[in-house]
């Protein structure tokens, strides 16, 4: 690949991962010029419609309901044959043993979700198009419990199955993507090229990667246990939601090995981190006690804390440092976490109804830190690149 073809951000990056993989690198690469063709097209074709028409045809569409698809545009019912085609390699019953892991250690799995994935995550040139937009800045509350609403509903039971709230969520997720690519190529403050294609393949490709294989391991380390067939299932649920979100087959990890390769790779490609990074990864952090309904300022000043400790101990000093996180606060407190977990699993094992009241509290917790907004899924689709400025959605 000649560098001069490169997004400038990513010359540095390539150099030093070709060094160590030149196929990855180079994928990587290619993917930060590559958007979703089939995506952007509905978003195109969606854009040109009111709001009331756009959601009533979405809804129509996510429903299969063929009224509603029989007056669809051609390309928006193209779009849903396509993604209602479920691709060989997933199967509905293979998911259950990730499902349980999930269950089992979901408090361990949110904490690792949300202090190391996304904060890693927005490391990248990935928190951009979060501060172009505002999305995180001013309306982290709201993202942040989107998130953890998509995660919990793909690993309900037949939480991905076609006419499932996780299967909605994910193909929802890839359209608001196309949206907002389609707003940000328009603004001034995206440099193409500089930064490539706005919320790329390869951040798509490098997402899977974090929200899958990067994910298990950060949870173990909080102290979660997964048997390897739970390990084996869990990747698969995080695959077929990235390929509902669009992610392209090229750079769509099979297997745990693949995603921490990829991770590994493409961390090396992106550009260090910068004021954007600063900026949303701090924001994110500052929004965890809000989105846990945690209101008095001393009780958020102490989670707040807690929360930068435990990143700092799963992202690593020198990441940590570079995102301007404090120091005080992570001595030792991975091994306390670890204790705890290996404690209330033995506890559980020994008091069956124990642990019984302890999924369900876990349930309504992650229920509580959950958008469940009483009208339904919404539907609606940004229109104007400021978050603050669009119609909410």
């Amino acid at each position: 690949m000649e560098i001069a073809t490169i997004p400038a951000d990513y010359r540095q990056g390539y150099e030093r991962a070709q060094a160590v993989d030149p196929e990855t690198a180079a994928n990587y690469i290619a993917h930060t010029m590559i958007g979703d063709p089939e995506g952007d097209e509905v978003a195109d074709v969606l854009s040109s419609m009111v709001p009331v028409d756009r959601r009533r045809i979405l809804r129509g569409c996510m429903d299969d309901d063929p009224g509603v698809i029989r007056e669809a545009p051609q390309a928006v019912r193209e779009f849903f044959e396509g993604v209602s085609t479920t691709p060989d390699w997933f199967q509905g019953a293979a998911t259950v043993p990730g499902i349980r892991g999930f269950h089992a250690n979901a408090d361990l799995v949110l904490q690792a979700f949300v202090t190391g994935v996304l904060v890693e995550g927005f490391s990248t040139n990935i928190s951009k198009s979060f501060v172009i937009t505002g999305r995180l800045r001013e309306q982290g509350v709201r993202r942040l419990k989107q998130n953890n609403r998509h995660v919990l509903d793909i690993f309900l039971p037949s939480g991905l199955e076609r006419y499932a709230d996780g299967w909605k969520l994910s193909v929802r997720i890839r359209l608001v993507h196309a949206q907002v690519r389609k707003l940000l190529s328009m603004d001034p403050s995206w440099d193409s090229d500089a930064q490539g294609t706005p919320i790329s393949a390869a951040h798509m490709g490098l997402a899977a990667a974090s929200f899958s294989a990067r994910l298990l391991k950060h949870s173990e380390t909080l102290g979660a246990s997964f048997t390897d067939e739970e390990r084996e299932s869990f990747m698969l649920v995080w695959r077929y939601s990235a390929h509902l979100m669009g992610t392209p087959e090229s750079i769509l990890p099979r297997t745990e090995e693949e995603a921490l390769r990829l991770y590994d790779i493409g961390m090396l490609c992106e550009p260090p981190p910068d004021f954007e990074s600063i900026i949303t990864a701090n924001s994110l952090v500052n929004a965890v006690p809000l989105v846990a309904g945690i209101t008095g300022r001393k009780e958020q000043q102490t989670i707040v804390r807690q929360v930068y400790g435990i990143s700092r101990a799963l992202i690593g000093d020198d990441m940590a440092d570079q995102l301007h996180f404090p120091r005080h606060g992570n001595r030792g407190v991975l091994r306390i976490l670890r204790l705890q977990a290996r404690w209330n699993r033995a506890m559980r094992r020994v008091f069956p109804r124990l642990s019984r009241s302890y999924h369900l509290n876990n349930f309504a917790q992650i229920i509580e830190a959950a958008a469940y907004d009483e009208e339904g899924i919404s539907y609606a689709m940004p229109d104007h690149v400021n978050a603050e400025r669009s119609q909410r959605w």
